[in-house]
């Protein structure tokens, strides 16, 4: 793993949760983007080297939606970027890792991913994150 991709933060309302980060960052967002896959809108933050993305379910049977309906709004994931996506969920699967996909899929932001189930990794949920060239 290279480095911190982005921190996901989970949020009931991506155009309200826009205005607020944008007055806590000092700066306006760089992307909104749709997910189908995952059943979310995404909008991003640049913060000096460091991204947020920030997710608003866009149905009540998304990933996020429910783990707002158990949790609430907050720290929904930490993402990683990879050199080869492919090999590190197999270095993962080999150490124990659980994994909540079998092979990567299209994310947000150009990226490939996969994610980490949170009960294999001390209750964080955890994204490999790799660009598509």
């Amino acid at each position: 793993m290279k480095k911190i991709e982005h921190i996901g933060i989970a949020v009931k309302n991506l155009e309200s949760s826009n205005a607020l980060f944008e007055k806590l960052l000092g700066t306006a967002h760089y992307k909104v983007e749709e997910v189908a896959s995952e059943g979310v809108s995404t909008s991003f933050f640049k913060s000096g080297p460091n991204k947020i993305e920030l997710l608003e379910a866009t149905n009540a049977n998304s990933p996020v939606a429910k783990f707002i309906e158990k949790r609430g709004e907050g720290i929904h994931h930490i993402a990683f970027d990879v050199e080869d996506i492919v090999a590190e969920m197999e270095r993962l699967k080999a150490e124990g890792f659980v994994l909540l996909n079998e092979k990567p899929k299209k994310g947000a932001d150009n990226k490939l991913v996969c994610f980490v189930h949170p009960k294999s990794s001390n209750g964080v949920l955890i994204e490999l994150c790799q660009e598509i060239s």
